[in-house]
């Protein structure tokens, strides 16, 4: 395999999105000053900039690109050329109506924002492709432009378009996916039900609105169609760009956050050289440091080692309920946390707060109030930072627990019509996380069907699809002398969304030692008693033991006495299945013993709210510390250790102060 072109850019690559388009020119000399100033090493710029460079069909502008990029290098600042793709000029739109997307209700939408075209429309990919050709003609061998950033967060806006450009696409999809044999698909999708037998390709559809609900399978082959669809059209800029300049790598940003499930970013993290991330915190999440530490922990699983944070915030957004603005050292704290987690890039949205349009009140760098003001000196504080930690580029995480994610499952679950529509899937795993993330165990994550050595722990939260290999690497993984916790409702249908039939949790029942025979879902509020204390919510389900031990029961309702907890010595190795959702307490004290039995150990002992990351090199462990109790610390180190923030020695401990960070670096040894 040819190795990936790698980011030329030294240590923590630190920037953002640059927009100087919006600005008079004067203003781009003290931009350049002012990033020297904070320390900045990268910026990404072009990303919105298409009805600039083409004003017209076929005529380019790129004097203002040309004049922009030399004053970029020679302030030794590198450059992320975007193709402007996500946001193509309203010239376009009055060539080609017929490329703005129809919703599932049969509109169609208007330009006049962002990310209005159809991902299958011809003239959109024609017109594409011919930017990203002229961009890559004129810049490939200019000395500033270091990675290419391919459009800007494919799907965010739409991931999918009900055309009939978008049903001819769909067709030729199912066509290739079913070797052009209509019975298969037909079997596939069981069309049986509801006399929705095809006789024709002709008459398949996208999951249209209807006045009853969607086939469920033809529902997630349209999820897994938009998602290649956005797919192609990434691996077709990105292949424009290589083929005019092959050492310089390419990249999108992911949008692997909260309520993001658009894309199946399995398939996509192959295809991109540097694996690149959007991560904002969530207004009404209490604890938001755990939502970056989970999404930090997804992507270096995605990447396979380092990744790029291409975009967060400086403080508030723009597009919540609520736009909160971040609180003391919460701008430093979430920065390093996803440096702890694998990011090898540090960005921001963006550069210089816009004055006017769409995100005027979305925070950056420099802010509306300028330099004199907390953002501002934060943002310096972190570029120092920043530098100060180049040696921990290209060290990644150690992990000997894995938690299965899986796109088509969430999908599947969370589709209508199922037994509960309060189960989904990122509450469930980050549920079975949080306990872990406050115990400091590392955690990767893993697709049904990765290689599992080298765990011994496997948590499967939520599975609700799963095709027959991946049960059995799963399920092999137990016997052969592995821990599995499977989490209710997994296993129960196959890869086209068809029950296993005999009982549940179908493929996962024989090596979890249980048979179920029905679901009982608990209301929104409703909980049950748990034998040795703690409740049930969410879920239940009549279950008997074949072969399996009770670990807990229920107390009360129309199955007290029936397991809810259950543990099976499976082949060399042990499977449990939890049949609810235990209360965060119990379901902590679950997990300690489950790992603990597995044999798994925190990376380093400390007080609650003090987290504790490792990266590893082949000479050093990189200790990150951060307390997010406000409480302080004291953490033992190695004797020969160095606090990399101040380099400084720390023979035998580091203090962190309340809210404080320490990046502590240990030789490795033996």
């Amino acid at each position: 395999m040819t190795p990936k072109p790698a980011l030329s850019v030294p240590g923590i690559a630190y920037g953002g999105d640059y927009n100087p388009e919006q600005w008079p020119e004067e203003v781009w000399a003290e931009d350049m000053r002012l990033m020297r100033e904070a320390g900045v090493t990268m910026v990404s710029v072009g990303i919105f900039a298409w009805a600039l460079l083409e004003p017209a069909e076929g005529v380019y502008d790129f004097a203002r690109m040309d004049r922009l990029l030399d004053l970029l290098h020679e302030n030794g600042i590198a450059a992320d050329l975007a193709t402007p793709t996500a946001a193509p000029p309203t010239w376009f739109f009055r060539a080609h109506s017929e490329s703005l997307p129809v919703d599932r209700d049969g509109r169609r939408l208007s330009y006049g924002s962002r990310q209005t075209f159809c991902p299958s429309s011809p003239a959109y990919r024609e017109a594409a492709l011919r930017i990203a050709g002229a961009l890559a003609e004129r810049y490939a061998e200019h000395p500033a432009v270091v990675m290419w950033h391919v459009h800007n967060e494919y799907g965010c806006h739409n991931p999918a378009c009900y055309c009939e450009a978008s049903a001819e696409s769909f067709r030729r999809w199912l066509r290739a996916k079913y070797g052009d044999d209509l019975a298969a698909l037909n079997d596939a999708w069981g069309t049986t039900f509801w006399s929705q037998w095809y006789y024709d390709w002709a008459e398949i559809l996208p999951p249209r609105a209807t006045a009853a609900g969607p086939n469920p399978t033809q529902l997630l082959d349209w999820r897994r169609f938009c998602s290649d669809e956005l797919l192609s059209l990434y691996k077709a800029e990105r292949d424009v760009l290589r083929a005019a300049a092959p050492a310089i790598p390419a990249t999108t940003n992911f949008m692997v956050m909260r309520g993001a499930d658009k894309m199946d970013y399995w398939r996509w993290a192959p295809e991109l050289d540097v694996v690149a991330n959007d991560h904002y915190l969530m207004y009404d999440d209490p604890e938001p440091e755990i939502d970056v530490a989970l999404n930090g922990d997804l992507m270096r699983s995605l990447a396979g080692g380092p990744w790029f944070l291409m975009e967060h915030s400086t403080g508030a957004l723009n597009w919540q309920h609520v736009n909160r603005a971040k609180g003391p050292g919460e701008l430093r704290r979430n920065a390093l946390a996803h440096v702890a987690h694998g990011a090898d890039g540090i960005a921001y949205f963006q550069w210089r707060q816009s004055k006017a349009g769409a995100e005027q009140w979305h925070s950056a760098m420099v802010p509306h109030a300028g330099t004199d003001s907390q953002i501002w000196r934060d943002v310096v504080q972190l570029g120092a930072d920043l530098k100060a930690l180049a040696e921990v580029r290209g060290s990644t995480g150690t992990a000997s627990v894995a938690i299965v994610w899986d796109w088509e499952a969430r999908w599947a679950l969370e589709a209508p019509a199922q037994p509960s529509a309060e189960v989904r899937f990122e509450g469930l795993v980050r549920d079975w996380y949080e306990p872990l993330w406050r115990a400091g165990v590392a955690v990767d994550f893993v697709r049904p069907g990765a290689r599992l050595e080298g765990y011994r722990l496997v948590l499967v939260p939520s599975l609700y699809l799963v095709d027959d290999e991946g049960a059995a690497n799963l399920t092999g993984f137990a016997q052969r002398g592995g821990t599995l916790a499977v989490g209710f409702h997994s296993g129960a249908v196959d890869a086209n969304c068809h029950v296993r039939l005999g009982g549940y949790p179908g493929a996962f029942r024989e090596a979890l030692g249980i048979r179920s025979d029905e679901y009982f879902p608990l209301p929104a509020g409703e909980t049950l008693g748990l034998s040795g204390g703690g409740t049930a919510s969410l879920w239940s389900e009549r279950l008997r033991l074949e072969g399996a031990e009770a670990v807990a029961s229920y107390t009360e309702g129309p199955l007290a006495d029936v397991p809810a907890v259950t543990r099976h010595s499976y082949g060399e190795g042990a499977a449990w299945y939890l049949a609810t959702r235990p209360d965060p307490a119990t379901l902590a004290s679950l997990l300690t013993r489950i790992r603990t039995e597995a044999g798994v150990e925190p990376v380093r002992a400390a007080p609650e709210g003090v987290e504790v990351v490792r990266r590893r090199s082949p000479a050093a462990d990189y200790l990150f510390l951060i307390d997010h109790s406000g409480d302080g610390a004291r953490i033992a180190v190695a004797e020969d250790a160095v606090e990399l923030l101040t380099g400084r020695p720390a023979p035998g401990s580091v203090t962190l102060a309340p809210g404080g960070i320490a990046v502590v670096r240990e030789p490795r040894r033996g």
